[in-house]
């Protein structure tokens, strides 16, 4: 008896796995039909308390996705056990599981609107019968003999690892084929009006450099999977309190005027001190321009920015015309924006925390009122606004490291876009405050590096720092958590000197 509730469990985890493996491989062949897996995933996001979500973030950063994947398919195959160890007498409890399985992913696929039906139901079927298949075949009084038996579970799980390895490459491919192809083939226009020059750096080791390289830029989003569309058939809709709503392809908002412009964003779950922030030099055009050619109407308070996954933000109106330089933007550091980041196009504007501003993978911009539309954060407890808080942080010497003794560079950046960072102060050893060296500045939404040599004699010393805004606006001292507006506080480290 429980030499045969081992071997139907093992059995139904292969079975549920194999069952994975194909749905996945099926769904890789039509080109632009999503993952089921990741779709599947997106329930979980969606449906998620606001609390869990930001555990994840706060405590796998930038692998929460990467986590929570891998815990699916961790639970799928450990669901798949039991109903195989629970199949002995009857396949109802592998059926319930296949089934439901099925209609799960289905589901997950076709909440999409633009997703065909045909080809992720056929996906997600071809999957379950398989793993019912297997199942069913283990069960049969032939295979129960030990050398079929054995035989089969090989054959059974080599054929998994190939479904898997197959199913996957096939996803990559198709993912290629959406839209990585068009950004490998795309030549951006030359702004009209571009960029200065970006300020010499510090030369501080351990500092942040003044841009932030897309391949080390933070990103933070409730996308799974990277949403992704052929340029031939993105748009962007400009819809709502407009007089004349309007849709644009790719190709036609490329031969708008662009610009080019350094700007610092960041998330709002950053805590005092943390990483997910970053300065790229963006291209864009003006969302200024976009919405006069539309015709705001009086009353339309709230700009929306949707995406193509249907993930929303939305800040004042007023943010776009009063003299920021808010961008749809199209590249990022010299090169179209990174899938990651949003390609096609996506909003940047300063002094705005992303959550309410920084809508990746754009695909329309609806114009209403303040009090007629919540975006994806705002029933789940974060702030209707978003301005970003004057920030700063000690990059060098790191806690983590030890110290020679003598004269020590502490360094790092601090930041306060659409203000400016005027001054930035260190105390050592809860000492006086003392004026540290800033690099220039190249732009008000830009960070700036800071830097101050102090002799340090051996043993623990501590270090917090300080900035101001142009206005003369102090950081605020806090602490504060994230939620629901940002942080705040002076970052503060600890370091050994030996």
């Amino acid at each position: 008896m429980q030499s045969d509730t081992f071997r139907l469990g093992f059995a139904g985890a292969i079975a549920a796995a194999a069952s994975l493996a194909v749905t996945e491989l099926v769904a890789s062949l039509f080109v632009g039909v999503r993952s089921p897996l990741l779709s599947v995933g997106d329930i979980v996001i969606d449906f998620s308390p606001d609390w869990l979500e930001q555990w994840a973030i706060a405590t796998f950063g930038t692998n929460d996705k990467a986590v929570l994947i891998g815990s699916m398919i961790g639970v799928i195959v450990l669901l798949g056990a039991v109903a195989g160890a629970t199949s002995r007498r009857t396949l109802l409890p592998a059926f319930g599981l296949f089934a439901g399985s099925a209609s799960l992913g289905a589901w997950g696929v076709l909440r999409d609107p633009l997703q065909e039906a045909g080809p992720a139901l056929l996906a997600v079927v071809a999957g379950a019968l398989v793993g019912l298949g297997i199942l069913g075949i283990v069960r049969s009084p032939v295979v129960a003999e030990t050398p079929d038996r054995r035989r089969f579970l090989s054959l059974a799980a080599g054929a998994t690892a190939f479904a898997v390895v197959v199913g996957y490459a096939g996803r990559a491919r198709t993912n290629r084929m959406v839209a990585a192809v068009d950004r490998a083939d795309l030549t951006l226009p030359s702004p009209v009006d571009p960029a200065g020059p970006v300020a010499s750096e510090l030369g501080v080791d351990g500092v942040s450099s003044l841009i932030t390289p897309n391949d080390s830029f933070y990103r933070i989003d409730t996308a799974l999977s990277v949403p992704a569309v052929p340029l031939d058939e993105w748009q962007l809709k400009v819809k709502g309190m407009v007089d004349r709503p309007f849709e644009l392809s790719f190709e036609e908002l490329l031969q708008l005027p662009m610009v080019e412009r350094h700007v610092t964003i960041s998330c709002v779950s950053n805590d005092v001190g943390g990483r997910l922030v970053g300065t790229a030099t963006w291209l864009g055009v003006p969302l200024e321009r976009l919405l006069d050619k539309a015709g705001v109407q009086e009353g339309a308070t709230q700009l929306v920015g949707r995406s193509l996954d249907g993930w929303t933000a939305g800040f004042p109106t007023e943010v776009a015309f009063d003299g920021r330089d808010a961008l749809v933007a199209v590249g990022m550091n010299g090169e179209p924006l990174p899938m990651e980041h949003g390609f096609p196009a996506r909003l940047i504007v300063p002094g705005l925390y992303g959550y309410v501003s920084a809508t990746k993978w754009l695909e329309e911009i609806e114009l209403t009122t303040w009090e007629g539309f919540d975006a994806y954060w705002v029933p789940r407890g974060w702030s209707k606004e978003g301005p970003m808080k004057i920030s700063s942080r000690i990059d060098t010497p790191r806690p983590t490291g030890v110290t020679k003794p003598g004269l020590v560079a502490i360094g790092g950046v601090a930041w306060a876009p659409n203000r400016g960072i005027s001054r930035v102060e260190v105390r050592v050893d809860e000492g006086e405050w003392q004026e540290a060296t800033l690099s220039d500045s190249f732009s008000d939404d830009s960070w700036r590096q800071w830097t101050l040599g102090t002799e340090l004699a051996a043993g623990r010393h501590s270090m917090e720092v300080r900035a101001y805004d142009n206005d003369g606006a102090q950081q605020p001292e806090g602490p504060k958590d994230p939620r629901p507006d940002g942080a705040e506080g002076w970052h503060r480290v600890l370091v050994t000197v030996a």
